[in-house]
C-alpha cells in the first residue's frame, strides 16, 4: 500500500535542466554506466571507497580527498592535476568530496563536469553551492553535479549517530529554505516532504518515548536529496552561516556543528518567521523544537562543547560570521551581538 510517508521510495529517474539525477535502492549497480561508463577522475575517501570498489575500479585516476577547506583542496588539486584534468569528475563522498569537484568543475572553464556518488546526507550532490578552488577568480559561476547516483545503501550508509548529526544537517536545509527572500512554492512543498521524511524516519523521533531503533535509511536519503533541492533553490541564510562558521574556524564536524546549532538558529527563524515556523510544526505535527531535540540526542552532539569547540574560540567565530553576506537572506539580519549570543546558547 502506497502512503504519505512511502511514496517517492522507490527508484526513479529525474532530468531537472542540465542534470540527471538516479535515486533508489540498488542503483549503485549500475553507478558506472549512468556515470557515463569507465575513464573518470574520481575523487573519494577511504571510507566510500570501501563502500563502492566497482565504482573505484572504473576511475582512470583516484584522487583521495583529504581533511580541510575546500578551496584550499580544490586549489592544491587544480594546481597539481591542472585546470581541466578531466572531462568528468566524480565524486565518491560526502559534502568535501563533492564540493572539491563542483569547484574543480567550476573552474575549469567548462572542460569538466562534476557528477556524484553521496555517501552521507550533505546534499551537496544537489546544490550549486560551493566555494570557489584557490586560484580561481572570484564571481566565476558555480556549477551543480550534472549527473547523481543516488542509493540509499551508501547515501545513509553512516554509523549511527553520525547519521543522526547528518540528518539534522540535511534538516536544516529543510526548515532555513522557506525562510529566505528566494522561497517558492515548490521549493517549499520539497523542503516539507523532506522534513516529514527526514524526522519519521526515525523510530524514536517518529514514536516519543520508546527505545532507539534502526531508521528508515531510504526515507533518510529521499529526505535529503530533496532537502538540498529546497536549499539550492531557495538558499540559506543564519542557521547555515553560523554551522559553516564552525566548521571553518573552530574545526567542528559539518554534520555535528549543525546538530548543534540546529535547536539555537531554529528558535531564532521561528521569531522572525512565525508563519513558516507553524507550517513546520504542522509538518511535524508537534513543536519542530520538540523533533530537533530528540535528534540531537541520538546525535551526541546536543551542545559545542560535546564536540570540541572550544569556548575561547566563539567571540572570533561571531566576528567572522557577522560579515557573511548570506546573512541578509535572513531578516531582519542578525547582528554580531545575537551571533556570539546564539553561539555561547548552544555552546
Amino acid at each position: 500500500m502506497v502512503t504519505m510517508e512511502t511514496m517517492g521510495l522507490e527508484p526513479f529517474t529525474w532530468r531537472d535542466g542540465e542534470r540527471t539525477i538516479r535515486y533508489g535502492r540498488g542503483v549503485l549497480r549500475d553507478a558506472v554506466d549512468v556515470l557515463g561508463g569507465p575513464g573518470y577522475l574520481l575523487l573519494t575517501t577511504e571510507r566510500a571507497a570501501q563502500a563502492a570498489p566497482h565504482v573505484v575500479d572504473a576511475a582512470a585516476a583516484v584522487e583521495h580527498v583529504r581533511a580541510g577547506r575546500v578551496d584550499e583542496i580544490a586549489g592544491e588539486l587544480r594546481e597539481r592535476l591542472g585546470a581541466a584534468p578531466a572531462e568528468r569528475l566524480v565524486a565518491l563522498g560526502g559534502g568535501r568530496a563533492i564540493d572539491v569537484a563542483k569547484a574543480l568543475a567550476a573552474g575549469s572553464a567548462g572542460a569538466a563536469r562534476a557528477l556524484a556518488v553521496p555517501t552521507t546526507l550533505s546534499g551537496a550532490e544537489m546544490t550549486a553551492i560551493h566555494r570557489p578552488a584557490a586560484g580561481v577568480p572570484r564571481g566565476t559561476p558555480t556549477v551543480r553535479c550534472a549527473v547523481v547516483v543516488n542509493d540509499p545503501a551508501l547515501s545513509a550508509s553512516q554509523p549511527d549517530p553520525a547519521l543522526a548529526a547528518s540528518t539534522l544537517n540535511a534538516l536544516g536545509h529543510a526548515a532555513e529554505a522557506p525562510c529566505t527572500p528566494l522561497a517558492n512554492p515548490v521549493a517549499t512543498l520539497a523542503a516539507h516532504r523532506a522534513a516529514r521524511l527526514l524526522a519519521t524516519a526515525w523510530p524514536a523521533v517518529r514514536e516519543p518515548g520508546t527505545a532507539p531503533g534502526a531508521p528508515d535509511r531510504d526515507a533518510l536519503a529521499l529526505g535529503s536529496l530533496l532537502a538540498g533541492y529546497s536549499i539550492d533553490s531557495a538558499h540559506y541564510g543564519l542557521h547555515h552561516v553560523l554551522s559553516q562558521t564552525l566548521v571553518r574556524e573552530a574545526g567542528a564536524g559539518h554534520g555535528p556543528a549543525n546538530a548543534a546549532m540546529l535547536p539555537h538558529s531554529l528558535g531564532a527563524l521561528a521569531w522572525r518567521f512565525p508563519r513558516q515556523h507553524e507550517q513546520l510544526a504542522a509538518v511535524f505535527m508537534e513543536d519542530p523544537l520538540a523533533v530537533v531535540g530528540r535528534l540531537t540526542t541520538l546525535a551526541t552532539a546536543t551542545r559545542l562543547r560535546d564536540i570540541g569547540v572550544e569556548a575561547g574560540v566563539l567571540a572570533h567565530c561571531a566576528d567572522v560570521a557577522a560579515e557573511r553576506a548570506e546573512l541578509d537572506n535572513t531578516a531582519p539580519r542578525a547582528d554580531r551581538a545575537e551571533l556570539l549570543a546564539l553561539y555561547e546558547a548552544a555552546w
